[in-house]
């Protein structure tokens, strides 16, 4: 996901995928310690997606104080 498309979502949609995000993270390691997954790069990608939502999030929310 890029910042301007996390920038054009709402503080509830980008609560919401952050969870969904993390929720898909945690089954991905349960799936990779069972069985190796081909392409681990796939958990970074993840992490920093999650990481630029929460960001954006943050930003947004100080934005309404």
């Amino acid at each position: 996901m890029k910042v301007s498309e996390a920038r054009e979502m709402s503080i509830a949609d980008l609560k919401d995928l952050i969870d969904v995000k993390r929720k898909e993270l945690d089954t991905m390691r349960l799936n990779h310690a069972i069985s190796p997954v081909e392409d681990t790069s796939t958990f970074a990608k993840t992490r920093r997606d999650i990481a630029r939502m929460i960001t954006v999030l943050a930003e947004k929310e100080n934005e309404q104080k």
